[in-house]
């Protein structure tokens, strides 16, 4: 395997199998035929569990890890992934993807902006929003019409489970303000509430 590609990769897994596990649980909860991953980096972890995801980064090492192809598939064929899962790799601005609109299952939002703004439309209906609080994605699917809250990924020594009862209980500040688009674009670093699971999960139901 290339040297830099698995240094890349392994930086990126620095957490020995986080991301897999991760991925894992979130597909007891989705049943996902197409994921879009935009802000990827060199997170190849979705395809370890999904047979069809598409991945978007601006970033060149990110091109070039997709790039060797032969060394990336046998990264995921090492974690059990498909030998013939398709994988996709678009090397540009995510908020300008040539993608075709209510198109995905799944759409991840992890440390990368306001992914549910600039991708929401590439969403199904029903399909679901994999999003962490990092850059304030999280508030501003919370203000989108098109989204609700539909479950939340809770984290407890290394493992991640799904839970979607008593959903009142999250989404909310800690300080008592009026939350708008404008205020969390501007703010670019979220909203603090009072619970805080690792990651959200919103169903695109508009």
């Amino acid at each position: 395997m290339s040297t830099k590609t698995l240094a890349l990769w392994e930086k990126q897994d620095r957490h020995k199998g986080d991301r897999w596990r991760l991925f894992q649980a979130v597909s007891t909860a989705v049943s996902a035929q197409k994921v879009l991953y935009p802000g990827c980096y060199v997170d190849i972890a979705p395809s370890f569990v999904f047979a069809d995801v598409t991945y978007a980064d601006m970033d060149r090492r990110a091109a070039q890890f997709f790039g060797d192809e032969p060394e990336m598939r046998q990264i995921i064929a090492d974690h059990g992934g498909a030998p013939h899962a398709k994988v996709q790799f678009i090397h540009g601005d995510y908020h300008a993807l040539p993608l075709k609109e209510r198109s995905f299952d799944l759409l991840i939002s992890l440390y990368a902006g306001f992914i549910s703004d600039a991708c929401g439309h590439l969403l199904g209906i029903g399909g679901l929003l994999l999003v962490n609080s990092s850059h304030g994605d999280v508030a501003l699917a919370a203000l989108d019409p098109r989204f609700e809250l539909s479950a939340v990924v809770v984290s407890a020594s290394g493992q991640y489970k799904i839970d979607d009862h008593a959903l009142e209980r999250f989404l909310i500040p800690k300080k008592s303000q009026i939350i708008t688009r404008e205020r969390v674009r501007q703010g670019g670093i979220g909203i603090a509430y009072t619970r805080t699971p690792y990651a959200y999960l919103f169903k695109r139901v508009s």
